[in-house]
């Protein structure tokens, strides 16, 4: 063979080898970034605020409830008594405090006057009687002993009579401020216990907070429950999202509300419709869930994909296939 025809053929093989590597690049740039997630739902642990013993429970695992819906219901009895006893003491506490404000009855006071008129009468009966006995001292009629026996049941008449002025003062001034801001106070320390009474009572009967599903069933019917105690772990229907993460070459893509198709095993040729909602600001270690070898030891960002046509196929920790849509489309 010459060897011009060998310097062609391999000038024709280099171009080959180019344009197929070339081609190769293209398509690699032509496909569409993929990520690797998992279906993340927020679950709920229901339980009573306040302890007793459950008397009834509703529902069972698998069971699809409804916001509002009554899921159980603790031994009512222990807190409508207490209930009856907060409403006696906030009627007692009322009435006291009313009392305070309105102070002395008329017929107190007028018991207060009269006792000021004896109490003058005999003062001014001691008073004279002491007067009389000073002259006879004087003319030494009597003795010093008498006179003395004289001057003291005046001032013992005067002092009954200081007592009775100043407990009438009292009577027609009403009580004390300090009187009335303690019996307030105590009204509404027993108002505040009827309020939580009330409310203890409210919360023996447990309700969904939101649309869900029941994953677990902690306790049965009898059961003595402290507050706080797991009664149902709850899946919420909304939202679903899912958990993912991308390299930091491509953080650029991962832009919020970007729509991203999703794929599962299940439904390979029907994607769920997403929207990225979160991005995280921190980069991670890739997480051993993802196992895509290239991301096995690479620090990536972790991202929240929103799916906004969930339906009920999708469960928790589900495998997602994440593909981003073109960019001049989504543009």
């Amino acid at each position: 063979m010459k060897k011009p025809v060998i310097i062609a053929l391999a000038m024709v093989a280099v171009l080959a080898v180019i344009g197929a590597g070339t081609l190769w690049y293209q398509s690699r740039q032509d496909q569409p970034l993929t990520l690797y997630g998992n279906v993340d739902i927020r679950t709920v642990n229901l339980s009573f605020r306040v302890g007793g013993r459950l008397q009834t429970l509703n529902v069972d695992e698998g069971d699809r409830l409804k916001a509002g819906q009554t899921l159980g219901v603790l031994d009512r009895a222990p807190y409508e008594n207490a209930l009856l006893q907060a409403k006696a003491n906030a009627s007692t506490a009322q009435a006291k405090y009313d009392l305070t404000i309105a102070g002395y009855r008329d017929e107190e006071i007028a018991q207060a006057v009269a006792a000021v008129n004896q109490a003058r009468a005999a003062y001014d009966y001691a008073q004279n009687f002491y007067q009389r006995q000073q002259g006879l001292w004087k003319s030494r009629v009597i003795s010093a002993n008498d006179l003395e026996n004289a001057r003291s049941s005046r001032d013992q008449a005067q002092a009954s009579l200081k007592s009775a002025q100043d407990k009438l003062s009292q009577f027609r001034a009403g009580n004390r401020p300090q009187e009335i801001a303690q019996a307030k106070a105590g009204l509404e320390q027993a108002q505040a216990q009827l309020a939580q009474a009330e409310l203890d009572l409210h919360d023996t009967t447990l309700v969904a907070p939101s649309d869900g599903t029941v994953l677990t069933r902690a306790v049965e019917p009898g059961s003595m429950l402290n507050a706080g105690s797991t009664v149902l772990t709850l899946s919420l229907t909304r939202p679903v999202w899912v958990r993912a993460y991308i390299n930091e070459q491509s953080l650029g893509e991962a832009r919020p509300g970007r729509e991203i198709l999703l794929y599962t095993d299940s439904r390979p040729d029907k994607p769920y419709h997403g929207k990225i909602g979160f991005v995280s600001p921190t980069a991670e270690f890739t997480p051993k869930t993802v196992e895509t070898p290239d991301l096995r030891t690479d620090l990536v960002y972790r991202l929240r994909i929103i799916v906004t046509d969930a339906d009920d196929n999708l469960r928790q920790g589900m495998p997602i296939t994440a593909t981003f849509q073109d960019a001049a489309a989504h543009e």
